[in-house]
């Protein structure tokens, strides 16, 4: 398929009304960072004279999106600022920063020796040494990763059993699910077979690059875009939709891809469905029916990370999880928990980034919930290591609420 030059260069619709800044977390809390305004809109003008005008400090952006969230003219401002940097910076990228993004080639050898990297990456003098001489910051609580992959558990354990359903969704599981936390997949698969749906796995899945386009490698960022587009139509031509978990790598694939990377997805993005979304609807629709185990309770607080409010999905995250009787539910106010990914994990951004999330850690101290409900993995990081709660992905939670066995009995014909 041909593919389309779509620009999100709506800069002259900015009403100059600063909305933006008043939400932006890093205009807050960094005085080398210009703000959205100046950063996009504004500076959008001088650069398309001379990209001379080009100002380095838009690398502190997170591109968190809140600016877009908050402006009412519609103008994509964080867009703006990555489209300059992919632009203008002539900078490559460093050693630190193709480690951190290159999850495709590091997490299959971290795998690999999981007990090794797990242990070393723990150790103080390891980490000093990261901090030395790559630039990961010492303080920073570095993610585990499995011995095992999800893919290698499901192909073993699971997908002979799927052509046994009547229904069919193809799952996009993101490194995340794969490599570190496989048990998130694990509990996907358990919760949308209960629910009558078999899941499949897409033939070459790559990273969804937002880690990639966050370090300037735009060039390998695009080739995993067009391989994820090919491998996404393959399945809708089989008759599946596709349901993802992580909400940034959702926010890439119906976002990013078009704006940033120039890759359409026209005729994919109403295939695609964060796993909440899905879920409510088919429940709310009676398509599907959830049977509750008797007793179970948990006190909550919800956190709605800042790409899931971009694409406005976090209401089904919350309608859904109040649908389970013996959920008590906080919804915390909107604050970035500042890790934005790769960003926090960076010698240079560390210090801002646990000032960002600030806000969002006394909120959760003074909540005290048993748990924090959030979508995002790099939040989980960011909220445990800053707080000490333990962070639960909604499907997790729908695992341990869902009576299984009496779900699967009612929905399967």
């Amino acid at each position: 398929m041909q593919e389309k030059n779509i620009s999100a260069n709506n800069f002259e619709q900015c009403q100059k009304c600063s909305l933006c800044e008043t939400v932006c977390p890093v205009m807050a809390n960094n005085p080398d960072y210009g703000g959205p305004k100046r950063s996009g809109p504004d500076g959008e003008r001088y650069r398309l004279k001379n990209g001379i005008f080009f100002d380095d400090s838009l690398k502190y952006c997170l591109n968190c999106k809140r600016c877009e969230v908050a402006c009412p003219s519609g103008v994509r401002i964080a867009d703006l600022i990555q489209q300059a940097r992919i632009d203008f910076n002539k900078k490559s990228p460093k050693l630190r920063d193709m480690m951190l993004a290159s999850t495709d080639q590091m997490g299959p050898l971290a795998s690999t020796f999981a007990p090794i990297v797990n242990f070393s990456l723990g150790l103080g003098p390891v980490k000093s040494v990261l901090d030395a001489t790559i630039g990961i910051d010492r303080h920073r609580t570095m993610p585990k990763y499995a011995s095992k992959t999800f893919v290698h558990w499901f192909k073993k354990n699971a997908a002979a059993a799927q052509d046994g359903f009547k229904k069919h969704i193809s799952y996009f599981h993101g490194c995340y699910a794969n490599y570190n936390y496989p048990q998130l997949a694990k509990d996907f698969v358990a919760v949308m077979n209960a629910f009558g749906y078999g899941v499949h796995l897409m033939d070459g899945e790559r990273c969804c690059g937002v880690a990639k386009i966050a370090n300037g490698m735009i060039p390998a960022a695009t080739r995993d875009a067009k391989i994820n587009m090919g491998a996404f139509r393959k399945s809708i031509a089989e008759g599946r939709d596709i349901v993802t978990v992580s909400t940034t790598c959702t926010m890439t694939l119906l976002e990013e891809y078009p704006e940033l990377l120039k890759v359409d997805n026209d005729d994919v993005k109403n295939h695609v469905s964060l796993v909440e979304q899905f879920l409510y609807k088919a429940i709310a629709s009676g398509e599907v029916k959830p049977v509750w185990k008797e007793g179970w309770k948990a006190r909550a607080a919800y956190h709605c990370p800042c790409h899931q409010e971009r694409l406005g999905l976090g209401i089904f995250t919350t309608e859904l999880l109040k649908m389970i009787p013996g959920m008590e539910l906080t919804e915390l106010e909107s604050n970035c928990c500042g890790i934005a990914g790769t960003y926090g994990f960076k010698k240079e951004n560390y210090a801002v980034s646990q000032k960002i999330g600030k806000p969002l850690f006394d909120d959760i101290k003074a909540a005290a919930p048993e748990f924090v409900a959030c979508e995002c993995e790099t939040c989980k990081w960011q909220i445990e290591m800053s707080t000490g709660v333990p962070v639960k992905n909604p499907v997790s939670i729908l695992a341990e609420a869902l009576d299984l066995e009496k779900t699967s009995e009612l929905n399967r014909p």
